[in-house]
């Protein structure tokens, strides 16, 4: 008898163990608080469950059975199985890992836009004033937000939430901002037609969290490329230095002989005449000072610069480029080469085997000068793909062993030059003139002293470019005292030729790399390390299929007419052997 009471009193017990669990199941769902009580009740419960089952097993021998085996085995295989996929989930929301198997990768990130939003200085937020959220825009903004958690984005509806559209001024749907503390900018409108882009959006995010810009001057007077919107002009080269913070305006070196000293970096695009001695000699200085130029000259010009590009050892072959090999692919014909192969520089770094082309362009010719350091950019494919054509008059254009150049031909260079440290004393008490600036070529382009030699070498302060790599030489302003004596420290000048300008004009600028070899161009001459470099346009490449009437027709009767009588005769005659 008191066997079997004892057996009912587990028998109780064990049911006790369940009815607490639910007790704290309940408790906790209800008041959404794991506190005390709730714990106790599903400890308590689970503690009285496990040992009922433990009494039960061994009451009746039950761990024994086969079956009682083979349903732990399938338990315990199910709760490991379980415990991968909770792991797997959690690791999946912790850690994000994805692989986008586009060609283009056209679902990543491109480097730069990453590499920006990583170093996030402050906090920023992406608002869209929408009611549909587009899935490819999500998308987009997700792996923005993946990068760093200083990244926000919301949707919002403008009727719904009027006082925040009026605070960011929303006159449509569709309109897309980027705030950053009390800084608000607008990214553009998305509609149907038009998706958010990876390129204005990361361009808007470095304007806004860059407070420094850079001036950017376009030498003018010699027949250059035109600024504004016209047949062969830079306007959307200049609207992209605009969208990556550049402030951009003309230079007429013939009315003030001088480079301004806020010029982060001078443009020379494409100049049809001559510039005078004076012009080429204010280049010189500016350079001399730790400027930096960008030179675009095409064939069949003069521009006069020839003594200041032998300086840094750049001869501008007056040959045409020619290149056989993408005729057929660009369609502008063999004197548009079509460039795959970049130098090792930070300029093209990011290009990979892309295509750039270039319209009527020069070979450069690249000899070594001590203290520069030349880079080759763009190369064109080996000979017999291209050569440098000398007759230029001739319809068909041929190899000519003994006037014309074999290929592969260089068409861009990057050239650095340090400037040669100068040791100066200067008393407490006054400031003396420092000498000019050039210690290379000063005698060879003013020989007469300065007449203001209160800032040799350094620019001001607002040139974004200088004020980390340029090294004053200039006492220090009256209200503190002068320095005791030191030595300068080396400034680097930069220096960027291209054998053409006509990648940059509109229409042509938009196409491939070309964009991306200017605007990487002048943020490398820029000096402003910090800034990321363009980004490239992501397109899926056309695999589309072509086919003429025959083609086609005769697709459509191999397949609907050909092929089936190919498996019927196949059926019958294994039918025929069968039978």
């Amino acid at each position: 008898m008191k066997i079997v009471a004892k057996k009912k009193l587990w028998k109780y017990l064990f049911w006790l163990g369940p009815f607490l669990i639910t007790v704290g199941l309940t408790v906790g769902l209800v008041s959404e608080q794991w506190g005390l009580i709730p714990l106790v009740f599903l400890i308590t419960g689970i503690v009285i469950s496990g040992l009922g089952i433990i009494w039960q097993s061994y009451q009746s021998n039950w761990w024994n059975r086969r079956s009682t085996q083979a349903g732990t085995n399938a338990l315990v295989a199910t709760l490991a199985v379980l415990a991968i996929l909770g792991l797997i989930n959690f690791l999946g929301t912790r850690y994000h890992l994805r692989a986008d198997l586009t060609e283009a990768q056209l679902f990543t990130l491109a480097p730069q836009s990453r590499e920006l939003v990583k170093v996030l200085p402050q906090p920023v937020k992406v608002w869209v004033f929408d009611i549909n959220q587009n899935p490819q825009d999500r998308e987009l903004l997700e792996n923005y937000q993946r990068q760093s958690s200083k990244f926000k984005y919301e949707y919002i509806d403008p009727q719904a939430r009027p006082g925040l559209a009026e605070k960011f001024g929303v006159k449509d749907y569709g309109e897309v901002y980027l705030e950053s503390g009390d800084k608000r900018q607008l990214v553009q409108t998305v509609n149907e037609n038009e998706r958010l882009s990876e390129i204005r959006l990361t361009s808007r995010l470095q304007q806004l969290t860059n407070s420094t810009t850079a001036k950017v001057y376009l030498l003018q007077g010699h027949g250059e490329r035109q600024l504004s919107a016209g047949k062969g002009a830079i306007s959307q080269a200049v609207q992209g230095l605009g969208d990556k913070n550049f402030t951009t305006s003309p230079l007429n070196l013939g009315e003030t002989s001088k480079v301004p000293q806020d010029a982060a970096v001078v443009i020379v695009a494409g100049p049809k005449r001559g510039l005078f001695e004076g012009e080429v000699k204010a280049l010189q200085e500016y350079l001399n000072r730790g400027g930096n130029l960008l030179l675009m000259i095409d064939p069949n010009t003069d521009p006069k610069l020839n003594s200041l590009l032998q300086e840094w050892g750049v001869r501008l072959d007056n040959r045409l480029a020619v290149d056989i090999s993408g005729e057929s692919v660009v369609g502008l014909g063999p004197a548009a080469p079509l460039v795959t192969e970049y130098g090792q520089h930070p300029i093209t770094k990011d290009f990979g085997n892309g295509n750039s082309f270039y319209p009527i362009s020069r070979p450069l010719e690249i000899s070594s000068v001590p203290g520069v350091q030349a880079t080759p950019l763009l190369r064109t494919k080996p000979y017999p793909s291209s050569w440098a054509e000398s007759d230029l008059q001739s319809e068909k254009l041929e190899f000519n062993a003994d006037k014309d150049l074999k290929g592969p031909l260089t068409l861009g260079v990057a050239l650095t030059r340090k400037q040669t440290p100068k040791s100066t004393s200067t008393p407490q008490t006054a400031p003396t003139p420092s000498p000019l600036p050039s210690p290379t070529t000063q005698s060879k382009t003013n020989p007469t002293p300065s007449p203001s030699p209160k800032t040799p070498r350094a620019l001001p302060l607002p040139s974004p470019t200088t004020q980390s790599k340029a090294s004053p030489a200039s006492p220090a302003p009256p209200a503190s005292p002068a320095p005791t004596p030191s030595s300068q420290t080396a400034a680097e000048s930069r220096l960027v030729v291209l054998g053409n300008s006509n990648f940059a004009t509109d229409g042509l600028f938009q196409q491939q790399l070309n964009g991306d070899v200017f605007l990487n161009s002048v943020t490398w001459l820029s000096q402003q390390d910090q800034q990321p470099l363009s980004i490239r346009p992501k397109e899926p490449k056309n695999r589309r299929i072509t086919l003429t009437t025959t083609q086609a027709n005769l697709l459509i009767l191999s397949s609907l007419l050909l092929l089936p009588l190919i498996g019927f005769a196949i059926a019958v005659i294994i039918w025929w052997k069968r039978r």
